[in-house]
């Protein structure tokens, strides 16, 4: 036989250790800090708004519907979105409290609106304010 036979090497064990491991819990711990920790704190907080509703409230309801609560049960709102018409929400459907432009802007500090106040104007004859249809 003028050609020797060859021979395959044995394949040694796998290494699997923590250098493998590292980028997959690096992974993890960034979803956790970036995704679920901020959605179960906002879970949270929106647990306790729904929880602290009561009748009075100014509430935005599933769909954009704005009203002001008259009657508040354990699962069930009943809200007025105009005179003498009312319809019935869970409480799940309530997506926030509802403000009012106005009572937002006064709630914001006086410093930082005068502070923003002049910045905020363009300039007489700048082109925005040309754009905008002002003079």
């Amino acid at each position: 036989m003028l050609i020797s036979p060859a021979f395959a090497q044995t394949a040694g064990a796998p290494a699997f250790g923590f250098e493998q491991m590292l980028p997959l819990v690096l992974v993890f711990v960034v979803f956790y800090f970036l995704l679920i920790r901020p959605q179960q704190k906002r879970a949270k907080e929106h647990k306790a708004l729904l929880a602290g509703i009561k009748r009075g409230d100014r509430i935005v309801a599933g769909g954009g519907i704005i009203g002001t609560v008259t009657k508040a049960s354990d699962d069930e709102l009943t809200i007025e979105v105009a005179e003498n018409i009312r319809f019935r929400v869970t409480r799940e459907s309530v997506l926030g409290l509802y403000k009012e432009r106005a009572a937002m802007a006064a709630e914001a500090p006086a410093k930082a609106e005068g502070e923003a106040g002049e910045a905020e104007k363009p300039a007489a004859g700048s082109k925005l304010r040309r754009l905008l249809g002002g003079k």
